[in-house]
């Protein structure tokens, strides 16, 4: 078994720390780039699209992403740890 890396297991606590969308924007406004901030904010629009069954060549028109970045998304959506469906579903029961 793997070592774990103390470090990481940190930056896993600071971000089960988080209570409120205002602490999430402080902490990666701090922690990140815009761009970086951008990036994340895209892919996960691109997930929560392809979980919609917004079909991948009307997601690559609206927000401007590649083929085969989507490709990708869908790949880890399908096929990934399962961190994506987890949280779908758990927003999806906080906004009902």
């Amino acid at each position: 078994m793997a070592k774990r890396d103390p470090s990481l297991h940190s930056l896993y606590q600071l971000f089960a720390a988080v209570d409120t969308p205002r602490e999430a924007e402080m902490l990666l406004q701090d922690l990140l780039t815009p761009e970086e901030v951008a990036s994340i904010s895209g892919r996960w629009q691109l997930i929560r699209m392809l979980d919609e069954g917004v079909p991948q060549r009307e997601i690559a028109e609206e927000i401007g992403l590649s083929i085969s970045k989507i490709t990708r998304g869908s790949r880890m959506l399908q096929f990934g740890s399962g961190g994506f469906l987890y949280f779908l579903k758990k927003l999806r029961k906080k906004s009902r």
